[in-house]
């Protein structure tokens, strides 16, 4: 079964150089807050998909996998390329590699997605393009049946 995204109402907005994902979040906090919030959704809802993660103490997703989330999100949506710069190419498919990412873990990782989404107010034509996009890289990271 495929996860299905219902389109949002859209506002007209597309990217542009000076208006980028980036930007239209809120810039570096907005965007790490996304993160956490996915993070967090993930470690409440999603506990198959939390485990194959570095867990803390507690069990939930470690500091050290959201911020560098955080940090990949950033430059991916037009900021600052600190990911890049700190650890290089993201070469997501290879970083990937070593896990099962299946049709339920990607079904899995993009309604964590969208929750954490919801909580943050992302909305409109932002909405929109984020949907396709993290769709479009959730299934690029497929490498398995199922």
């Amino acid at each position: 079964m495929s996860m299905e995204l219902k389109p949002p109402p859209s506002d007209g907005w597309v990217p542009t150089l000076d208006d980028t994902p980036f930007t239209r979040m809120g810039g570096e906090e907005a965007v790490h807050a996304l993160a956490e919030a996915f993070y967090d959704v993930m470690d409440a809802e999603e506990p198959a998909l939390a485990a194959i993660h570095e867990l803390d103490e507690q069990g939930k997703v470690n500091r050290g996998t959201r911020q560098r989330f955080g940090m990949f999100l950033v430059g991916w949506l037009g900021g600052p390329q600190h990911y890049s710069a700190t650890h290089g190419h993201p070469r997501l498919r290879m970083r990937h590699g070593h896990l099962p990412v299946d049709t339920a873990m990607r079904d899995a990782w993009l309604r964590c997605m969208q929750k954490a989404m919801d909580q943050r107010g992302i909305s409109g034509g932002l909405r929109g393009f984020l949907n396709d996009r993290f769709a479009q890289v959730a299934d690029f990271l497929r490498n398995t049946e199922g």
